[in-house]
Parts: C-alpha cells; structure tokens; sequence
C-alpha cells in the first residue's frame, strides 16, 4: 500500500465516528477525494458523495462504505462524578470492564476508563456471570456531579482510545475497521479512477455512508438520491482463519487470500459474475460467500431502492469484528480496490443486468 494511502486509512480510523457522529471521519473523506472527483457533497443524514463523470450516462453505478463504528454515549451522570452510557451499535459487553475510552466533548477528547467492582469485591457465584452495561460507568475523573457536568454532556459520544498500529508484516489492527474500511476502499477507488487521463466508461458515484450499524439508514436514503444501476456494498467479512470459529457454520475466509465476494439472494447474478470476470481479469484472488439471505449490509437496503438495484457485495477478511482490536491484510484491502477499478472498466452502456 503507498504510504499516502496509508495515511487515509489510519485517520479514517482514528478518526471519532459512532453512529450519528461521524463527520469527524467525513471530514477525512471529503478532503482525501476532493482533487480526485467532479463533485463532493454531503446530504442531511451525514452521508458524503464523491462523483466522477463518465464517457456514457449509464449505467450509473455506486460504491457504498459505512464509516459509522461502535461506540457508547453519556446517558447519565451521578452525584459522584461517574458517568453511566448506553452502547451505540452492537458491543461485547463482556470487553468492557476496564478499557479506556475517549469521551469526545465539545472541546475535545476526554479520557475515561471504563468502571466495575474490582474482582476480589466480587462474590464468587457472580464472578462468571457477563456483565451488564447499566452496571458499568466511566470515570474521567471527576471529583463531583457538578465538575463533571461542566466538563461532559448527556449525549457526547465514546470510543475506544484505541487508534491503528501495525502488527507483523502486512497485518494492522485498530477500532472500527467495521465499516471505515468501507470508506476507505471507494475513498480509494475514486482517486484512482479520478487520476486516470480516461473517463470511466460510466458515471460513478463512491459514498461513505452513515448509520449502518443502528439499521442501514445512510445508505437507505443514499441509494434512493443516487439511483444507481448497479450498487457495490463493500464491507468487512468474518474471517475464519484464528481459533475457536466454526468453518463448518462460518465458512472459510482467509486474511491475505483476498476479498470475499457474496453470492446469493442479496446479489444480482449479472454483477457477481462481473466481478469474478474482473477478478480473472486484474489477476485477483478472491472468496466466495454463500449468502442465502439478506445480509445484513447496504447491499441489503441497496438492493430494495425504488424500482431495484443489480447489487453486488465485496467484503474484506476481518479478525475480531465489533473489538476494539479488529486485525485485517493490507494486501486484501489493495486487492479490493484493484477489482473494483477492475469492475468498474468493465461496464458498458448496454449492460442488462436483468436475471435470466
């Protein structure tokens, strides 16, 4: 990955982006397409749209990443000082106790680790039960109700202080990879496509989309504005390749082998057998996902957009999904954006994308 590539995705990463509080990272993805596409805007919800014109009008197609995480938000604050949250998407509860978060106010960043009994004041029946969020609490500090009120808000959003570090060879980890990810790979696309002395042979639009992780509401009402032909989710894929998960229910996925294509109800026929021929084509390793139901994704809300959406689903290999310690391959992440440009130069105006 070229090191200014690289510099995207970690501030993509770093980036505060809970679900209805993401322009932190839109803001990262704004300024790293504007010099590579015709137009940047963002909507109502949050969602930002890159567009680049095509030689023809059609098919129009669009790429959609979430760059919503997980997170919590300040619901509460007691007389003490502490400050008690609700979680912002899906969390393991049972990965709490003890973590340090960032509580992002209004004038920055505050840190805070997350509170409970230590383990000795615990009685020895209750030791192994999970943990529930209502009994945990964030200290930042705070000597008081009133000090805290004047340094924290009911509402402000947390992550984890985590940010993204390299691990061995291509491998990284960070927060929130599910879905910055996402944003990243059509961030990506976009410059190279923009960067090309050719126009694409259609238009494209590549949007980082909002509030995924609390109903796929950012790309809802991106579809319905852009309607596209044909629509690229591209999201994170379990990965099966560390202990304790199951192939035989999962399937088998491998970080370094490749992004994960969706085959499936989800998936329009045409555009899956599209991208195998562009995987063949670039010389692309990929794997496929047997996905008998809707998934779960943008594809899914995509998909169901006006009248239908031809919609395709690229998914990069991810360890530790929902953790503050997602780990995935910068190969299959620069592989994901070389089928996609990949893709991308194969449509042509007279595509029908109607099964047969």
């Amino acid at each position: 990955m070229r090191a200014k590539s690289f510099e995207f995705l970690k501030a993509l990463a770093e980036a505060p982006s809970p679900s209805g509080y993401e322009q932190p990272a839109q803001k990262v993805f704004r300024e790293y397409i504007r010099g590579s596409v015709d137009e940047v805007r963002t909507d109502v919800l949050g969602n930002t749209f890159g567009y680049i014109r095509g030689k023809k009008t059609k098919p129009i197609v669009m790429l959609a990443g979430h760059c919503d995480e997980i997170g919590f938000m300040v619901t509460y604050i007691d007389e003490n000082g502490f400050a008690f949250f609700s979680p912002i998407g899906g969390v393991d509860t049972q990965l709490l106790p003890g973590k340090r978060v960032w509580i992002h106010t209004a004038k920055g960043p505050r840190v805070g680790v997350m509170g409970r009994k230590a383990i000795h004041l615990i009685d020895p029946k209750d030791r192994e039960k999970v943990v529930q969020v209502h009994n945990l609490f964030i200290d930042f500090g705070a000597k008081d109700k009133k000090e805290a009120e004047s340094l924290v808000k009911i509402g402000d959003p947390i992550t984890f202080a985590v940010g993204l570090e390299r691990l061995h060879g291509d491998r990284v980890v960070s927060r929130g990879f599910d879905d910055k990810m996402g944003s990243f790979v059509v961030g990506e696309v976009l410059r190279r496509i923009g960067e090309r002395k050719e126009r694409p042979p259609c238009p494209v639009y590549g949007v980082s989309t909002v509030q995924e992780e609390i109903g796929l509401r950012g790309a809802t009402t991106s579809a319905y504005q852009v309607q596209p032909d044909v629509g690229i989710a591209i999201e994170v894929g379990h990965a099966s390749d560390y202990p304790e998960v199951e192939k035989k229910r999962v399937g088998e996925y491998k970080l370094g082998f490749g992004p994960i294509l969706a085959r499936g109800a989800n998936i329009n026929p045409a555009v899956f057998d599209l991208l195998q021929k562009a995987a063949r084509r670039g010389k692309i390793q990929v794997q496929i996902l047997g996905a008998p139901r809707a998934t779960g994704t943008d594809a899914n809300v995509m998909q169901l957009s006006r009248k239908g959406v031809a919609t395709g689903l690229v998914s990069v290999p991810l360890r530790y999904m929902h953790t503050p310690g997602e780990v995935l391959s910068l190969k299959d992440l620069d592989a994901a954006c070389d089928l996609l440009v990949e893709f991308i130069g194969l449509l042509r105006e007279d595509m029908n994308f109607t099964p047969k």
